[in-house]
């Protein structure tokens, strides 16, 4: 599946097509994938990545608990962002020391016209997620929200 997305990410690589500008239509072989250019680069990238972190954590026991969230990569295909999440905290240097080599398995596995480089960074997503639950877990302990799976108190009607 892969290499067929893949291969469709250097086919159209300009957006546009040959013939007076105008914008290809995109219709052929494998349509239905009517979605931007870079959320697919950004999406096979992260699904080699994950695979290459996988490997890489038989060998550095730092990224068993990391997980490749999300991939940000410029239009002009030179820089990449990678959001990780981790419980260890060493995970972050455990990837910047294994970067060479993943770099090396986006080079292999994915046809684009450059391999970004790539850096690294903790997905803001997860700290906001667990800010949110520690607000929960505080309005439950002071009582002001049921616990999971208790149902909430109907309200009082006025009368």
């Amino acid at each position: 599946m892969r290499e067929a997305l893949v291969g469709r990410l250097t086919r159209h690589a300009g957006g546009r097509g040959s013939r007076g500008g105008q914008p290809s239509r995109g219709g052929g072989a494998g349509g239905g994938r009517n979605y931007p250019r870079m959320a697919r680069v950004n999406e096979v990238l992260r699904e080699v990545l994950a695979e290459a972190v996988e490997r890489e954590a038989s060998n550095d026991a730092r990224l068993e608990l990391a997980t490749i969230t999300a991939v940000r990569c410029d239009p002009d295909l030179r820089h990449a962002t990678v959001l990780f999440s981790s419980l260890p905290s060493s995970a972050a240097e455990a990837l910047a020391e294994a970067r060479p080599r993943l770099q090396a398995a986006v080079a292999h596995e994915v046809r684009i016209k450059r391999t970004p480089l790539l850096t690294f960074d903790a997905d803001p997503a997860v700290a906001y997620g667990e800010r949110v639950e520690s607000v929960l877990r505080g309005l439950r302990d002071r009582g002001e929200l049921p616990a999971p799976g208790e149902a909430p108190e109907p309200p009082a009607l006025p009368g």
